[in-house]
């Protein structure tokens, strides 16, 4: 599959993690030619939270780490994730893979089958054939390396066009913390938690109250504000590991808070690049809100108006899809007050077409890669900015042939 056109240039230089070993291995769940399962050791007083999809039909081993999460422990732990496979919807035998996963992984590393973590991705509705990661556990284990945190990122992959990795470096009281993050996603993308997979691990020291409240807020301002298509996994995981080796206390650290922030945001943003098909990549800005939930509620509607995305993947200025999708989203809005703008380019105002526009300024802004439609509603001082990429003949064609 041809590498997104929006992609970074390379997989970034992340840091090693004090206290993190990563391994991956071609297990053959379902790709035959590639890495598809990854194992991170965490060290002796880790704490992990985590946030997870809120749908219904949330996958076992969703179910699982929900249940897991909230131990106290910060005993030597593991995070094991397969891709091919979701193992979601598959009744009893999803639960019977997490519980075989989470045995062998303990008995492999000698550490509480309660602190072993697992995710799957892939084809839903298919059992998952854990034995063939049971047997590779051996082998996993014995390839443990500080360094193998890039190996980890592509053996997470399924559509995705590349492998998405972010980092941060963050003096506190004179001592480097470092923070590193990998992330999976590129359809079945929208704001319900986060995106499909995303570890980060930090070697910062903090309670796990503390973190687990802290990634909830950065969750609601980054992974929770993409759409790639309006559809929320059954896998939706984030899990982000502080391991403490550092030594130093960041439980009320701003510099370390804005710097997992950027890290979080980093890989949002890059599961949006990655959208199944996309060739652009769109900022909707809204403010003058009722509300920043209203704001929030509007940005939505438009990233996630598939006549929107298809006018930005047809370079087409037709604002009027905007107007529509903003008034079909539920919240206050004056069609009087509502100003339009692409890029810097003032489209509407006051309920109509401003003087100032012309159709050939809107089509040569519409020809970037880079997209920003801003919304102001003129009501009050609501705000919100959500992140989303067109929508192509790709996308049909990629998730058309998914399983074949």
């Amino acid at each position: 599959m041809a590498k997104s056109p929006l992609a970074p240039a390379r997989f970034p230089d992340l840091p090693v993690i004090e206290g993190v070993r990563f391994a991956s291995a071609a297990v053959g769940v379902r790709y035959s030619d590639r890495p598809d399962v990854m194992l991170a050791e965490l060290a002796e007083g880790t704490t992990i939270a985590g946030v997870f999809t809120r749908s219904a039909t949330r996958a076992a081993p969703v179910l699982d780490c929900e249940a897991k999460i909230g131990g106290a422990g910060t005993g030597r732990a593991a995070i094991l994730v397969n891709s091919g496979n979701a193992n979601a919807f598959t009744g009893a035998a999803g639960a019977v893979s997490v519980a075989a996963l989470c045995e062998g992984v303990a008995e492999t590393l000698n550490l509480d089958p309660a602190r072993v973590f697992t995710a799957s991705t892939g084809v839903i509705g298919e059992v998952l054939p854990h034995d063939r990661i049971l047997a590779s556990l051996s082998s996993l284990s014995g390839g443990l390396a500080p360094g193998g945190i890039e190996g980890a990122a592509r053996a997470i992959m399924t559509t995705d066009t590349f492998a998405k990795g972010a980092m941060a470096e963050v003096e506190i009281g004179g001592q480097r913390v470092r923070i590193a993050g990998i992330a999976k996603g590129s359809g079945m993308v929208a704001p319900d938690m986060g995106t499909m997979l995303v570890y980060i691990f930090t070697d910062a020291r903090i309670g796990r109250d503390d973190l687990q409240t802290l990634l909830r807020t950065l969750t609601d301002q980054t992974f929770n504000c993409i759409t790639v298509d309006s559809d929320t996994s059954t896998s939706d995981t984030l899990l982000c590991a502080a391991t403490g080796a550092s030594g130093v206390d960041v439980t009320e650290s701003t510099g370390f808070t804005k710097a997992l922030h950027d890290v979080m945001l980093n890989l949002a943003q890059q599961v949006v690049r990655d959208g199944e098909g996309a060739s652009k990549f769109v900022e909707v800005q809204v403010s003058g809100a009722a509300t920043d939930g209203d704001a929030r509620q509007i940005g939505l509607s438009i990233a996630n108006s598939p006549l929107v995305k298809t006018a930005v993947a047809g370079e087409d200025p037709n604002w009027g899809r905007i107007v529509m999708a903003i008034g079909k989203s539920g919240a206050r809005a004056d069609r009087d007050r509502i100003t339009i703008r692409l890029g810097d380019i003032l489209v509407a105002e006051k309920g109509w077409v401003a003087g100032s526009y012309t159709e050939g300024a809107g089509a040569a802004y519409m020809q970037n890669d880079e997209i920003r439609i801003a919304v102001d509603l003129g009501l009050a001082g609501g705000m919100a900015t959500v992140w989303t990429c067109d929508l192509t003949h790709g996308y049909i064609s990629i998730n058309a042939d998914y399983r074949s």
